[in-house]
């Protein structure tokens, strides 16, 4: 951006400010004084690594949770907290990751919802809202049939409802978290002629994204927050790629060198996967090998295809081409029951939705998988259930009462060892593990790192699937970068630590960052 257009841009009135805004959960600083503003006729980016703040201040923003210090000011008026209502009403529209759209109801029933309009009789009205709904997108410049089922819709029309959603409360300012994580290439072009066209009338629009290409693509101004504090707040065209990382990741990385150990990879591939694609997404293709008692680290951006590659292993979703080559016999996994047979282990990303049952014991939830070897008859022998229950409690270090504890009684850190545990009772050769530390407190987040250095030295294969770039540095021997469902890039850890002195660890970070952020530009 040129000078004039930034002084252009900073005589733009600021549409929202929050000044000096802390919150803190228990003994930990979520935010530490931050101070953020958005103007109007801006797009500006909201930055940060996973726990770096950037969800409380927009929960804050949007008046779901109330800050302990600080103030918000809209429109010249300042607030000491806001609620769902109030911040609604001053023109705050957020369009979230996780869509808020009702699948069985049309895009105008959407668009209005909670705001219907009403006929003179107090009646909803259907058909002012479809109008309503067509001249918004006719502004929006897109065409959208108001009457549709949302269902029905592509995941970037759903993501347009969304925005025409926050229009129709006439939002002044909107925010955007990760809106392109499920997009094609065509719909993201789609949306950001749209966010242009919004900055153009003068809309403030925050945008949160993990990826720098698109960052550097739209946004005039980044504000980088990391470990609940403000690093910086400056033009997009002040930084440069390398500049920006170094904000966001810090001059000093998450220390988990003791868990790395020296590599126990065999020479026996034990597994081969050759162009892999899968049914429910076009343009995947996914080659690698993993060798016995390896750990092959995955890394990408949110959206890049890592979990969909866990499901396709488990046989959770369909295959459309490719091979599986498992101990030198090329197969077809179809099921996780045929997964487990072939000794696969899936320990999914939601632990709570699709790992556990929650309402059920520590005893019950690891039977689940091995019900056949716990028994031939309909019932299971009980003795050898609670000796592998206990077997893993202890190897685990699962801190409960008793193995009857309900499994939604104990911590989420122990929640994620019984996922662990359950499959671990399987004895798999390979064990697949999507996020296995997130939403766990560090003490846990050790307990697993060390389990999987431990469980490969004992010849077990593992998939790691990790957001956290310092474990993937710490626990992997060799780590593959995807990118819209393809693996674009593999690379040793040895060579990304080929640094010397104290500062390795932390370039090497930096330079899987780098891998990770250009693994778009990989055909």
């Amino acid at each position: 951006m040129g000078g004039r257009a930034m002084i252009e841009l900073a005589a733009k009135p600021i549409a929202v400010e929050m000044a000096a805004i802390s919150k803190r959960f228990g003994g930990v600083h979520a935010l530490r004084e931050v101070s953020f503003s958005a103007r109007s006729g801006e797009i500006h980016a909201l930055l940060g690594e996973n726990g770096a703040g950037k969800s409380t201040i927009l929960k804050t923003l949007r008046g779901v949770q109330a800050p302990d210090s600080g103030t918000i000011t809209i429109g010249g008026e300042v607030f000491d907290r806001l609620t769902p209502h109030v911040a609604r009403q001053k023109g705050i529209g957020m369009i979230f990751q996780e869509m808020s759209l009702v699948p069985t109801l049309s895009v105008a029933q959407n668009v209005f919802l909670a705001n219907e309009l009403l006929t003179s009789a107090g009646l909803i009205d259907d058909r002012a809202m479809e109008r309503r709904s067509a001249e918004i997108f006719g502004s929006m410049g897109v065409s959208i049939n108001p009457a549709a089922i949302v269902a029905d819709l592509s995941t970037g029309q759903q993501q347009l409802t969304e925005i025409a959603k926050a229009l129709s409360q006439n939002a002044a300012v909107l925010v955007l978290d990760e809106p392109t994580s499920a997009l094609t290439a065509g719909e993201v072009d789609i949306l950001f002629g749209l966010l242009r066209r919004l900055r153009a009338e003068g809309k403030a629009i925050v945008y949160v994204s993990h990826r720098m290409d698109e960052i550097f693509r739209i946004a005039d101004h980044a504000t980088v927050l990391r470990d609940g504090r403000l690093i910086d707040s400056r033009p997009i065209a002040d930084y440069t790629l390398a500049t920006l990382i170094a904000d966001i990741m810090g001059k000093a990385t998450r220390d988990l060198s003791e868990f790395t150990t020296a590599s126990t990879a065999q020479d026996e591939v034990i597994l081969r996967v050759e162009h892999l694609s899968s049914k429910l997404r076009h343009g995947g293709d996914v080659s690698f090998s993993l060798r016995r008692g390896e750990v092959l680290g995955i890394a990408g951006l949110l959206g890049a295809g890592r979990s969909r590659l866990a499901r396709m292993l488990f046989g959770l979703e369909p295959i459309a081409g490719g091979t599986i080559t498992l101990r030198g016999r090329t197969t077809t996994i179809g099921s996780p029951k045929q997964a487990t047979e072939l000794g696969l282990a899936l320990v999914p990303e939601d632990r709570r939705r699709q790992g556990l049952v929650l309402a059920h014991s520590i005893q019950d939830n690891i039977e689940l998988p091995i019900l056949k070897r716990l028994g031939s008859s309909p019932f299971v022998d009980l003795f050898k259930s609670r000796a592998t229950t206990d077997d893993l409690i202890k190897r685990l270090a699962i801190k409960t009462v008793s193995r009857e504890a309900a499994a939604n009684s104990l911590s989420g850190g122990n929640q994620q060892k019984i996922v662990i545990g359950k499959w671990l009772a399987t004895d798999p050769d390979i064990l697949i593990m999507d996020e296995p530390t997130a939403g766990i407190d560090i003490g846990s987040k050790g307990e697993v790192l060390r389990l999987v250095r431990e469980l490969a030295a004992e010849g077990k294969s593992i998939i790691f699937i990790s957001s956290e770039l310092a474990e993937l540095m710490a626990v992997s021997d060799s780590i593959a970068v995807m990118s819209g469902g393809r693996l674009v890039e593999t690379v040793d850890k040895a060579d990304l630590l080929s640094s010397p002195g104290d500062a390795a660890e932390l370039r090497a970070e930096q330079k899987l960052q780098l891998i990770v952020q250009r693994g778009g530009n990989h055909g």
